[in-house]
Parts: C-alpha cells; sequence; structure tokens
C-alpha cells in the first residue's frame, strides 16, 4: 500500500516537475549536470565555490583569459527556471555563460539559489542576496580579490532570475544597500519572469496558457495574494517603487512569441515614468519564444542577444 501511495501525483507543474504523495520531488527538465573546466571553445575557465556552509549556497565563477593584474567587471546571474528547476550547472547555462564571459571579458558569479517546493520562496531571493553580500566579503575568492572591479558590478538573469535581479535592484537601492560596501552599476533582464491576477494584452488571446502560469506561481509561492503578490507583480499597489531601483542602467529583453513580453514592455515603461533618475533601455527580439539564447545558443537573434548584453556591460 505505501509503495502504492508513493506514485500518486499530488502537484502536476507541467513541464516542469511532479510532486509525490511521499513528498518525492521528480523534476522533467533542468536536472542535467556540466562540470566547470576549461571551455576549449571560449577558453573560458570555471570553478564551483561553496558561499555558505549553513545552507549549501554554491555559485560557478567564469573566467575569460586574462593577465594577472586584469580588472574585470563582475555579473553575478541568476539562471531562470520558475524558481523551481535548472541550477548553475545545468548545461544550457553553462554554455551560454561561456559564451557570455568571453565576449564581455566579465568575471561571472551564478548563483545556485535554493529552489521550490523542497525550498519555498522567498528562499530564492535570499539565497541571492547572500550571494551579493559575500561578493565582498574579508576573503572573497581568489578569482573575485584579484579581478574583479568593484566599480562595474552588475546584476543579471533571465525569466525567474530576472526576477530576481529586480529585486535585489530595489533593496540594493534602500537602507540594506549599505551592507554592501559597492554599488550596482547596472541590471540585464532577459525575459522577465512578472505576472498578474488580470490578464493584459496578449496574455487574454490564450485563457489555458494564463491559467498554467498561474499554477506556475501559485506553487512556488503560498501567498494569499496569488499572482498579484509584489514578488511577482511589480506594479500592484504595495510593491517597492521602481524609483527605489538601486542600479544606474537596466537594459529589458522581451521576445515577440513570449506570452511575458507584456509584462516586460510594462516594466520598462514604468521604470521610465517613475522618478528613478538612471537610464532604461528596451530591446525586443521578433519572432522568438522565451529564452531563446539559452535553448539555441547558435542562432544569429541569441548571438545578437548576447552581444547586447556584452555591449551593455561595458559600455562607458
Amino acid at each position: 500500500m505505501e509503495a502504492t501511495k508513493s506514485k500518486i501525483v499530488v502537484h502536476d507543474v507541467p513541464p516542469y516537475l511532479r510532486v509525490y504523495h511521499d513528498g518525492t520531488v521528480e523534476r522533467l527538465l533542468g536536472t542535467a549536470f556540466a562540470p566547470a573546466s576549461l571551455d576549449p571553445s571560449t577558453a573560458v575557465s570555471s570553478k564551483d565555490i561553496l558561499l555558505h556552509p549553513e545552507t549549501n549556497l554554491s555559485a560557478r565563477l567564469y573566467l575569460p583569459p586574462t593577465t594577472p593584474a586584469s580588472k574585470l567587471p563582475l555579473v553575478l546571474y541568476f539562471h531562470g527556471g520558475a524558481f523551481c528547476i535548472s541550477s548553475s550547472a545545468d548545461p544550457l547555462y553553462h554554455s551560454m555563460l561561456n559564451s557570455l564571459a568571453r565576449r564581455a571579458r566579465a568575471l561571472i558569479v551564478s548563483v545556485d539559489y535554493r529552489l521550490a517546493p523542497e525550498h519555498p520562496l522567498p528562499a530564492a531571493y535570499d539565497d541571492s542576496w547572500s550571494a551579493l553580500l559575500s561578493l565582498s566579503s574579508s576573503s572573497p575568492d581568489p578569482w573575485i580579490a584579484q579581478h574583479a572591479d568593484f566599480d562595474r558590478v552588475f546584476l543579471a538573469g533571465d525569466s525567474a532570475g530576472a526576477n530576481i535581479a529586480h529585486h535585489l535592484a530595489i533593496r540594493a537601492g534602500g537602507t540594506a544597500g549599505r551592507e554592501l560596501g559597492f554599488g550596482i552599476s547596472g541590471a540585464l533582464m532577459v525575459h522577465p519572469y512578472f505576472w498578474g491576477e488580470e490578464a493584459i494584452g496578449a496574455e487574454r488571446e490564450n485563457p489555458v496558457f494564463k491559467a498554467v502560469v498561474d499554477g506556475w506561481w501559485r506553487f512556488v509561492c503560498q501567498s494569499d495574494k496569488g499572482c498579484d503578490d509584489p514578488l511577482i507583480n511589480p506594479f500592484v499597489d504595495g510593491a517597492p517603487g521602481m524609483e527605489g531601483s538601486g542600479c544606474g542602467r537596466v537594459l529589458v529583453f522581451v521576445a515577440g512569441n513570449d506570452i511575458l513580453r507584456e509584462r516586460g514592455r510594462l516594466y520598462y515603461k514604468v521604470l521610465c515614468e517613475s522618478k528613478w533618475e538612471g537610464k532604461a533601455e528596451l530591446f525586443e527580439t521578433e519572432g522568438e519564444d522565451h529564452v531563446f539564447h539559452i535553448i539555441d545558443p547558435t542562432s544569429q537573434n541569441s548571438r545578437d542577444l548576447l552581444q547586447k548584453c556584452a555591449d551593455f556591460i561595458n559600455q562607458e
């Protein structure tokens, strides 16, 4: 009887995972592992480091070819996956970040934050903030100590990771930012995962898919506000004002076929119309869907997106 119960699905979150009666989580995507190494195609070196033993928080570092005295932009990267799948060792992210590190000549720290449902939100946000704080610790990793330029620190991420980047930028702009010891130069937000209870724009054309996306969020965040929780909907009453963003520049990417595109466009509009004193830019790729640059990194549109990221990082 117990063996039968263990196979009963109590939560089905397509296409990401299933949760069984005995608490077992079966992830259907984002479970592959790529070892840290020297990448022969980009000559970028990577390694895994432990940031906080208490929570087992780790990160993967990417270092492009450089000289001993080189100071490089420091990019803190947050992977996507609806807060419930993938990792810093996902081969798709590993390949993309090798390419970005080489193009941007940047030191990248890819954060392996904890995932729901084993670690419901706000665990991912807490881990990501802890990772940001750790960058300027008294004993940082030698790559960071030797090569990081703390006058050029960037937050970056795609989908759920872009959502995290937004919330960290807001936090860095408040009193908590005094803990950092450095400023945030900019934020790269690729196909940001924002949502809301009420459908807007093209979301109204596909109520079935709208309901599916609703279910993703309600699974990872047990909030009585549902998809109007400020963590997923930065436009609702009670959400921190955009003017509080603690970074000087923001680049928002949207894809023309992505159901999340309306929220990305709205985010850019609200940010520009707020009292925030930074500079924002919107870059839209027509004919592409959500995180296409992760799924097919060899396409011309993917290469263009990564080059746009690299140019943003190195903009004077």
